[in-house]
């Protein structure tokens, strides 16, 4: 069991992204400030709980597709909590020799996460900045669960977004993916205005509580800008750069967006990572 120290009071917690997710999944990892501010949230934008949900559910199929492709080591920066359905689960049920690395900034999230992997030796969880991608890869566990000479699949599910900075998004995105072996496989989620009937004031209020209650401000880009994650080598599979409902749907999907899948407010795809 992971010591909790003082400063990770529950009811002292300042509201954080990743737990704001989880609360949104329906999840029990988060504290009343998370609650809170995700309930602001939702006032202005209701869907937001459903777009969690078609996020997870795209995760959950795209790993299944690089378990099907032969990847068997997973790197999940933005992870959150860990909690049911995530990539250990999906994965090392279809195949029980699959390692995880769960990423994620926030040190709270990280003792949660060891605390659900206890006693699974093949997936771990650490601290990490997406901005800082080369301590991440040169972190211990890390280089001591993943082998980067084989295919890993890198999982960067809802994060990118969370990194305002242009220039610092696509520099972490490269970096990662240069380290990859060829035959692997960048997975990939971001929020989007584009085609989403939105109020523009309620919008930016909603916008504006992660600015404000959260580390993490958020920023939206369009289907050009988030293509370009997928350059230097990195080849989009099919069907492209989608939402995350039309990314390969699956009979037991959340039905929220079936009528029209733009509503998600999300792009999702997953590339395969060609010899440099």
């Amino acid at each position: 069991m992971v010591a909790r120290t003082e400063g990770e009071d529950r009811t002292r917690k300042a509201a954080t992204a990743a737990r704001m997710y989880d609360y949104y999944l329906g999840g029990v990892h988060n504290f009343p400030a998370d609650q809170q501010a995700a309930e602001q949230v939702l006032a202005q934008a209701p869907l937001t709980r459903a777009v969690a949900k078609a996020n997870r559910a795209f995760m959950r199929r795209a790993v299944k597709y690089l378990v099907d492709a032969g990847v068997r080591q997973f790197l999940d920066i933005g992870s959150g909590m860990p909690t049911v359905g995530n990539v250990h689960e999906v994965a090392q049920q279809m195949a029980p020799d699959s390692r995880v690395v769960y990423v994620d900034i926030d040190p709270v999230a990280v003792a949660e996460s060891l605390e659900i992997l206890e006693g699974n030796p093949l997936a771990t969880a650490i601290r990490g900045d997406v901005r800082v991608p080369e301590e991440i890869l040169q972190h211990r566990q890390v280089r001591n669960l993943l082998d980067f000479s084989q295919p890993i699949g890198l999982l960067m599910v809802a994060v990118l977004h969370f990194v305002p900075d242009d220039e610092a998004a696509y520099a972490a995105v490269s970096t990662l993916v240069d380290a990859l072996a060829p035959g692997s496989y960048l997975a990939l989620s971001h929020f989007t205005l584009d085609g989403f009937d939105v109020n523009p004031e309620q919008e930016a209020n909603s916008l504006d509580v992660y600015r404000r209650q959260t580390a993490t401000p958020v920023k939206p880009r369009n289907r050009e800008q988030t293509t370009r994650f997928f350059s230097g080598g990195v080849e989009l599979v099919e069907p492209g750069l989608v939402p995350p409902p039309a990314w390969r749907p699956a009979p037991d999907d959340p039905t929220d967006f079936a009528h029209d899948p733009s509503q998600s407010a999300f792009l999702a795809g997953v590339g395969k990572v060609h010899p440099r």
